[in-house]
């Protein structure tokens, strides 16, 4: 991939400190963690959509973020404001706060939508939360929520390699495994909403976005 460029057709532009952070971290994954992307072609290069990927490790929102050729919001836990310089920079990475015990609440909801209307790209975990054992976990009906109220295109991902390399029994990370990324074909509305009149519209696009992730191959496959 090349590096973020602005222009007419291009991507939206990329704030300093996130072309900063994306550099770094790119940099880091291809030579430490040896990253392979596919799928690119996928992403959405102007306009919103919301990114939904597998949680396997911390390692996931930065690995994802630095794939994509444009900026992108993420969706941390807001704990990770209680560290004032951390947060500080959570805000200049165009990061929105989500306590996971509550789910997606309404001041979320309002956020992620300002940001849709601003045509951004929006990373959401449909698990909630990192997996235990490295499987894929079951979706929270969080995501059909935002799914069904945003109405915009949705691009599945997933990611390989992050869990052994940085788990949750973990301290430290381990360097040189092999990590990817593969980007699905967009999931339109059509295809995911079942509409108003299903009594388990939230639960049926959260599971079909996460049907969507686990049949992504690696790619290296």
């Amino acid at each position: 991939m090349s590096a973020p460029a602005s222009s007419d057709s291009a991507p939206p532009p990329f704030p300093w400190f996130y072309t900063l952070v994306w550099h770094a971290a790119r940099a880091f994954f291809q030579v430490a963690g040896r990253a392979e992307i596919s799928g690119l072609e996928n992403i959405p290069r102007n306009g919103p959509f919301l990114l939904a990927s597998n949680h396997a490790s911390f390692l996931d929102p930065p690995l994802l973020g630095c794939s994509v050729p444009r900026p992108i919001c993420f969706t941390p836990r807001k704990t990770l404001w209680n560290f004032r310089p951390l947060g500080r920079a959570l805000d200049h990475l165009k990061c929105i706060p989500v306590d996971r015990d509550d789910g997606i609440a309404i001041g979320v909801f309002k956020r992620v939508i300002a940001a849709m209307a601003n045509g951004d790209g929006v990373l959401v975990f449909p698990e909630g939360t990192r997996t235990f054992d490295g499987q894929l976990q079951p979706p929270r009906r969080g995501v059909g929520m935002l799914a069904a109220k945003l109405q915009v295109p949705i691009v599945p991902a997933r990611v390989f390699g992050t869990y052994e390399t940085f788990s949750r029994r973990q301290s430290f990370p381990l360097p040189f495994n092999q990590l990817g990324v593969t980007y699905g074909p967009v999931l339109r509305p059509a295809a995911y909403d079942p509409g108003a009149r299903d009594p388990a519209r939230y639960d049926t696009i959260a599971r079909r976005v996460m049907d969507a992730i686990a049949a992504l191959p690696p790619p290296w496959a």
